[in-house]
């Protein structure tokens, strides 16, 4: 194998995954409307790639998906400001009928998103500091993370499930998880990356046929 395939494979890998939400994001700032594109993604995708950098500092895996959760982390705070910017006219907090525990994820401001990920990441701080020489609680920080992100479908099926339509959700975002999906598989098994990342994919995959189904 010629030795860039290697360099160019890690930086795709690190750029490619958070530049899917590019094409999602510029398509609601035109319209001004987030209608049809679940709010939730950018939940699963930011609590599991923090898990993940907390993850590596116990388990040194490759760099190239430390800088794929980094990228990933600025890519969907961006666009959850965007969403709660254009949020719909008809949503929960829009009329304070949130039925989550807490409204969950359901809130006013952008900035009570950042305090309950700020929370989060000082919680998790606090926990690694304490656990972090057991190989049982890294272990299971990996399989939290990534066994996260293989949800990644299920919030914007039951959005589009909710509208019986896909108004809103971009093509390009699907075929960004299922081109990507396919990529990370052949990534994980020739780098040799940690059994979470191998079983996540499998996971992943099985939640992409579905909602291609649906």
């Amino acid at each position: 194998m010629a030795s860039w395939i290697p360099k160019v494979a890690a930086v795709g890998m690190a750029i490619g995954p958070p530049l899917v939400y590019v094409d999602q994001a510029v398509s609601i700032v035109r319209k001004k409307d987030s209608t049809g594109f679940s709010r939730d993604v950018c939940a699963i995708l930011l609590i599991a790639n923090i898990t993940r950098c907390f993850f590596w500092l116990g388990d040194r895996f490759e760099l190239a998906l430390l800088m794929q959760s980094i990228l990933m982390i600025i890519a969907q705070l961006a666009l959850l400001y965007i969403c709660v910017r254009y949020r719909p006219r008809v949503s929960p907090e829009t009329f304070g009928a949130s039925s989550r525990p807490l409204s969950f994820w359901q809130w006013h401001t952008y900035a009570q998103y950042i305090e309950f990920l700020a929370g989060y990441i000082l919680c998790s701080a606090i926990l690694f500091l304490i656990f972090s020489r057991s190989e049982l609680y890294v272990m299971i920080l990996g399989f939290v993370a990534l066994g996260l992100e293989s949800t990644l479908p299920i919030p914007q099926l039951i959005s589009n499930y909710k509208q019986r339509s896909l108004y809103g959700f971009r093509a390009s975002t699907l075929l960004g998880w299922v081109g990507g999906d396919s990529f990370k598989t052949v990534y994980f098994f020739l780098q040799g990356s940690p059994l979470q990342f191998k079983l996540h994919q499998q996971r992943s995959k099985r939640g992409m046929i579905l909602s291609r189904k649906l």
